[in-house]
């Protein structure tokens, strides 16, 4: 069975927080990462089924737009991509892989 990697990319800790938490509940995904990229920006990465994890990224860009920005006009939602069976490289060098500290929660095995 191949396993993806979903991820959303947001605006602000609580766009981040509250997309984690609506990709976990929507899906049976496991929260692998959530990687400060630059300044405000945060990417959220979880890890499951191919269409477990498709549905959570959807769920997840769904709730960053749902969101109220603090200026008129600034956008929440970034950006999002999800990869059906990445690479072991992939896997390899980025860290997008369970670890012990999620392998608890891992629903998907």
């Amino acid at each position: 069975m191949g396993y993806a990697v979903g991820m959303v990319e947001v605006r602000g800790l609580p766009p981040a927080l509250s997309v984690a938490d609506v990709m976990c509940k929507a899906a049976r995904v496991t929260l692998v990462e959530m990687e400060k990229v630059s300044g405000a920006y945060v990417t959220i990465v979880v890890r499951g089924n191919v269409s477990e994890v498709k549905i959570a990224v959807e769920a997840g860009i769904e709730a960053a737009k749902k969101m109220n920005p603090y200026k008129e006009g600034d956008k929440l939602f970034l950006s999002s991509h999800y990869i059906p069976r990445p690479s072991e490289n992939l896997m390899a060098v980025l860290p997008i892989e369970y670890t012990e500290d999620t392998i608890e929660f891992n629903e998907a095995r």
